[in-house]
């Protein structure tokens, strides 16, 4: 069974939404603290938001704030990232992860393309 698993990318224009999630899995979601995490072609994997257990504490890396949103359904068990006012540069393969545990979802791809 895998631990974290991702969807909702695809392709979208510059200035499209996305809303990726992550369903958990064999392990009690509610307790850990969550990141998403995103890797372009090329270039190291970086830290997007993280949010802890109960959603108190929520950070962005600083080019996606204010576009995305970071939020969790502790009853559902899933991770939530709402991409806004999408940008080419926002191009990647988006990962959920579970840092405590060291797990990470299979991935992603979000495309920002015209």
């Amino acid at each position: 069974q895998v631990p974290l698993v991702e969807s909702g990318g695809g392709l979208v224009q510059p200035g499209g939404s996305l809303n990726l999630s992550c369903v958990a899995s064999g392990f009690s979601f509610k307790t850990y603290w969550m990141k998403w995490f995103r890797q372009a072609p090329g270039k190291e994997r970086q830290m997007v938001a993280t949010i802890n257990s109960d959603s108190t504490s929520i950070s962005y890396r600083e080019s996606v704030q204010g576009r995305f949103t970071i939020s969790r359904d502790n009853l559902e068990n899933t991770l939530y990232l709402q991409m806004n006012s999408l940008k080419p540069e926002d191009t990647a393969v988006y990962y959920c992860h579970a840092p405590t545990l060291n797990y990470w979802g299979q991935g992603t791809q979000v495309t920002v393309s015209s």
